[in-house]
């Protein structure tokens, strides 16, 4: 089994794939490992389904949209959640794990969320009135010759740029940077949640640890105009989900155990310069 540090680190957004199947053998072993990942971090009810291609009507299969246009992929991975308050984080953190065990089966993936068609995503996974699909990735093999769309989009994401520690990473308050040295073991923790995908690459994540001790403090710094798309759909709450899963499997693989605790604090602990107060990891 890969480490969980190596295949972050591994995780790259693939929008070209060849033009074949996934195989008996690795196409079952994936639905096991859907079947089994329903539960994210706030307890929302989460689902999942690998869905060959050839079940949706060519008219719904256009996913145009935020995250870029997909070639040649066979299969794509649909998943709903329930409405509730913190459902966007819950899938967020189910799904990047979906995405990692691709990685990890040597498949390629690519988060599609904002304005992608949903219509015959919704009609396979039978969405219900109580659900949202918030997004899908395709799942398959990357072509090893990326398309000229696979290189235009990841140049105007700014795919393989990300924000320095300096930006995301606080010691205490937002005025004082978190050097490594402060974060001791958890280093390579922040590191792999630091090189998560986001929407667009904006990395909303801001990260608060409280001096001599273990706590981390997950804050949302919302970008301008990136609100909820489609009743209830929020990219950057998902985003959040993402670096929570980050964060979670990569410090226990390395013996760093705790849990998420979703405090009341004091108004202006709660939203430090305007942000969004999303959980707190607190170390055993």
């Amino acid at each position: 089994m890969t480490s969980i540090i190596k295949t972050i680190k591994m995780r790259r957004s693939c929008r070209t794939y060849e033009i074949r199947p996934l195989g008996q053998e690795k196409r079952i072993a994936c639905e096991v490992f859907l079947t089994g990942n329903t539960t994210g971090p706030f307890g929302s009810k989460v689902r999942f389904t690998l869905s060959d291609m050839h079940q949706i009507k060519l008219e719904e299969a256009k996913v145009p949209g935020t995250y870029g246009v997909i070639q040649g992929a066979q299969f794509f991975i649909i998943g709903a959640v329930g409405k509730s308050e913190m459902a966007m984080e819950d899938f967020g953190y189910t799904m990047e794990r979906n995405v990692l065990y691709g990685t990890e089966s040597g498949c390629g993936t690519c988060w599609l969320g904002g304005t992608f068609k949903r219509t015959g995503f919704a009609r396979i996974i039978d969405l219900q009135e109580d659900e949202l699909l918030p997004a899908v990735t395709p799942l398959g093999f990357p072509k090893q010759k990326k398309s000229l769309t696979d290189r235009f989009f990841r140049y105007v994401a700014s795919s393989d740029k990300r924000k320095p520690w300096e930006q995301i990473f606080f010691l205490n308050n937002l005025e004082t940077p978190l050097s490594g040295d402060q974060a001791g073991d958890f280093g390579q923790v922040l590191e792999c949640l630091r090189i998560g995908p986001s929407a667009s690459n904006r990395q909303p994540w801001r990260i608060i640890k409280e001096k001599d001790s273990t706590i981390f403090h997950f804050y949302l710094k919302r970008t301008p105009g990136y609100g909820n798309l489609i009743g209830g759909i929020s990219l950057q709450n998902i985003d959040m989900g993402i670096a929570m899963c980050h964060f979670e499997l990569s410090a226990l693989e390395m013996g760093l155990n705790g849990q998420w605790v979703r405090r009341i604090f004091p108004e202006a602990k709660a939203a430090p310069g305007g942000m969004e107060y999303i959980v707190s990891w607190i170390g055993a």
